[in-house]
């Protein structure tokens, strides 16, 4: 582990700070397309949308197997002369950052989640209120009573696992305590088969062993948002401490994938497939992915993560990215259409583990994590003072480069106490300002 541990905390942050500072320079505007944007025109009837427009995403898979060119073909149909093109980016999280502040972000684009309300409007376009109502999770990319965003679907977090994968390592039963989790992690490992892939070279998959897991622990939705009441909220004693030390102890223990520094999650879905590795913390969404790598759905399963030896677990219940149309593209019009078509009337939601409204109905993995009675914690909102705050101690939540530090930290409580020594500092400069 030796070289794992930097000074540097994040570079989204810092990104997103970067963005911060343009904003006074914004325009607000951009090349609109001609006609009504609200999708009407003055005879009372749709328009013939024309033109190209891009959206960008973090599903390059979904690029790659043609997914996204076939939802485009549907669209053409009402629009024969509308034509929507696709870019992945391979982080999405930082890198989308970078694109938003050159203002070359594509007409869609998956909106991060460490924008405050403030860079919504200078970054977004309001949607209109038919094409927004009725949103379970109306209050993200919301600012001042105008939606920018809609919601892709909603998801859960828990434990995938391969069930042949089990059966060869002499797994009889689900682990429902950390202690049953770590045997059977155990008893993979003695199989041969990496027992939890953290996917740790790719960074973005660590959120759910920090941020999502602390509130799961928690029970408190707005555990995150509360940290900004607090100068230390990094302790070895609460959920923090707790979370990482499960993660650590995987690493210490030899229970998760042997290159850890590199980007292997395209890998790791087929080698989870295949079951030459047997778990992943991870949404719901994924499953879909792992079963088009190779796997038979029946051979994926899905079941609650047990943080502790309590009998009951918390799992949450998130909006998945919301979308919206950027402030700059110049045919806001054909954007918005799109928009609307491949959140409200494409099959995405349905064929890529992601459902409108809650995970108690489609596919069967679903049933069988419910099966276990977790109580679902539904996702808040990150305020605008907790996106300030972390973005004042340079600390990126969206990215996850934080918890890669942690997770190799020599001594965790000295890394705890670096990080709330910038949290500490960032709290009193705003104070500061504030006065």
């Amino acid at each position: 582990m030796k070289g794992m541990h930097s000074n540097k905390w994040a570079p989204g942050a810092l990104l997103a700070i970067f963005i911060w500072s343009m904003l006074s320079g914004c325009s607000g505007g951009g090349t609109a397309a001609t006609g009504p944007q609200d999708g009407s025109s003055s005879g009372g009837h749709t328009p013939a949308l024309s033109g190209t427009i891009k959206m960008m995403t973090n599903r390059i898979d979904l690029i790659e197997n043609g997914t996204f060119d076939r939802y485009a073909q549907e669209f053409k149909q009402r629009y024969p002369d509308a034509n929507v093109e696709f870019e992945g980016l391979p982080n999405y999280a930082s890198d989308i950052l970078v694109r938003l502040s050159t203002r070359d972000a594509g007409d869609v684009l998956l909106i991060p989640i460490n924008l405050s309300g403030r860079e919504l409007e200078q970054f977004f376009e309001p949607l209109d209120e038919s094409v927004t109502a009725g949103e379970r999770f109306s209050e993200f990319a919301s600012y001042q009573g105008r939606r920018y965003g809609l919601t892709t679907g909603t998801a859960t977090v828990g434990i995938i696992y391969n069930k042949k994968a089990f059966q060869t390592a002499g797994i009889t039963k689900v682990p429902t305590t950390l202690d049953e989790f770590y045997a059977a992690c155990a008893k993979l490992k003695a199989a041969g088969i990496t027992p939890v892939y953290l996917n740790y070279g790719a960074v973005w998959p660590l959120r759910e062993w920090g941020n999502s897991l602390v509130i799961d622990m928690s029970g408190n939705p707005d555990y995150v948002n509360d940290m900004v009441h607090m100068d230390e909220p990094w302790r070895m004693d609460n959920e923090w401490g707790r979370s990482l030390t499960i993660a650590r102890t995987l690493v210490a223990r030899g229970y998760v994938e042997e290159k850890l520094f590199t980007n292997s999650w395209e890998v790791s879905k087929t080698k989870l497939a295949r079951g030459e590795a047997g778990m992943y913390l991870m949404g719901s969404w994924a499953i879909p992915q792992i079963i088009g790598a190779g796997a038979s759905a029946e051979d994926i399963g899905f079941f609650p993560f047990p943080y502790d030896n309590s009998p009951v677990h918390n799992a949450p219940l998130n909006p998945d990215w919301q979308a919206g149309v950027s402030k700059y593209s110049s045919n806001k019009e054909l954007a918005k259409a799109w928009l609307d078509f491949f959140v409200n009337e494409s099959s995405y939601q349905a064929e890529w583990g992601l459902l409108p409204d809650s995970p108690e109905t489609g596919m069967p993995q679903y049933s069988e994590f419910l099966s276990y009675k977790p109580k679902l914690l539904e996702a808040t909102v990150q305020s605008d003072a907790f996106i300030e705050l972390a973005n004042k101690a340079e600390l990126s939540f969206g990215s996850g480069e934080y918890l890669q530090e942690l997770i190799a930290a020599k001594d965790l409580n000295k890394a705890f106490g670096e990080l709330n020594a910038k949290w500490k500092e960032a709290r009193a400069e705003l104070r500061s300002g504030a006065e």
